[in-house]
């Protein structure tokens, strides 16, 4: 796969960074900054937020950084590579083997079996994948009893463990997850946050979480706060209570 390889901004190789990104929406009186020269890594086996007001860019950079939209100028990379500097294949092959994406909607199969869906990115790939790997993934997030049933048979925070699942099984750099508990209940959303958490811990995963709830962003090891399409500030170690003060001044 052709690449282009950019110097590191640290010595460290980052999962996944940005250089000057920058995406604009429309032209004129009706041009819409998203990111604004936004230059930032994501550490491997990392758990960061990304957090602001409404509008702010959050979205807008966790889709440019997965690749499923592009940088109007800048560059962002999965590891070295430039997603800018691939073609639309080398693009589908790179977010296939090294990116999993959860979305707020779950977006399961409903004529899939939860294992079904979890092994779902590797029977499109036509792939088997790692058996040991997807059990231990399976029994970390608790679905082991739940393998066999439907969407429509599960909770919905044990749809969303499950979309966690599949987006684990492949071993991918790095899980990019929008909102993930936006559509839970406080007991489901601290159920998935929590295995989210042990990916981390346990498995040495790296996710980056675009979140608007300062509980859950106090799961992360880090915070990094947008606003206007520009980071404006980070928080190591955060607590709800942190987070929340820090999240009053967007109004000032």
């Amino acid at each position: 796969m052709t690449t282009l390889l950019h110097p590191p901004i640290t010595a460290t190789q980052a999962a996944a960074r940005t250089v000057d990104a920058t995406k604009v929406y429309g032209r004129g009186q009706t041009e819409v900054r998203a990111l604004d020269g936004v230059t930032i890594e994501f550490a491997q086996g990392q758990f960061t937020a990304i957090m602001g007001p409404s509008g702010c860019g959050k979205s807008t950079l966790l889709h440019c950084l997965a690749g499923l939209d592009d940088l109007t100028s800048g560059h962002a990379f999965i590891g070295d590579a430039d997603l800018s500097a691939l073609n639309d294949n080398e693009l589908t092959l790179l977010r296939r083997e090294r990116i999993g994406f959860v979305f707020q909607s779950y977006n399961l199969i409903p004529t899939l079996t939860a294992l079904e869906n979890i092994r779902l990115p590797l029977r499109l790939a036509g792939e088997t994948g790692d058996t040991d790997w997807i059990s231990t993934v399976i029994d970390t997030l608790g679905l082991t009893e739940r393998t066999a049933h439907h969407p429509a048979e599960m909770s919905g925070g044990q749809q969303q463990r499950v979309a966690v699942a599949r987006a684990l099984a492949t071993r991918p750099r790095i899980i990019f997850a929008d909102e993930p508990t936006g559509n839970l209940d406080s007991k489901a959303g601290a159920e998935v946050l929590a295995f989210m958490r042990r990916a981390v811990d346990d498995m040495k995963q790296t996710i980056v979480m675009v979140t608007h709830d300062p509980n859950a962003a106090s799961y992360a090891d880090r915070i990094v706060f947008l606003a206007d399409g520009r980071i404006v500030d980070e928080m190591e170690h955060p607590t709800a209570v942190r987070v929340l003060e820090r999240m009053k001044r967007f109004g000032e």
